[in-house]
């Protein structure tokens, strides 16, 4: 089963991955990682396909996506 891991340290919370996901799997966070930003969520991993497309979009080269 694919999934994916956000670096909180890299996290600028910029949301352009919750805009690349296909199933709207990532969501910003309502409380801020350890750098003050509203970082990027993962949820529901069993409904993603490890397309990679949230990792693609990332800027700050936080996302990885693992395929089992």
């Amino acid at each position: 089963m694919p999934y994916i891991v956000i670096d909180e340290k890299r996290c600028k919370g910029c949301g352009l991955c919750t805009t690349g996901c296909p199933k709207k799997l990532v969501a910003l966070s309502d409380s801020p990682n350890s750098l003050g930003y509203a970082m990027a969520v993962f949820s529901n991993p069993e409904k993603c396909t490890g397309c990679t497309l949230c990792a693609q979009m990332c800027p700050d080269v936080a996302i990885t996506v693992f395929k089992e």
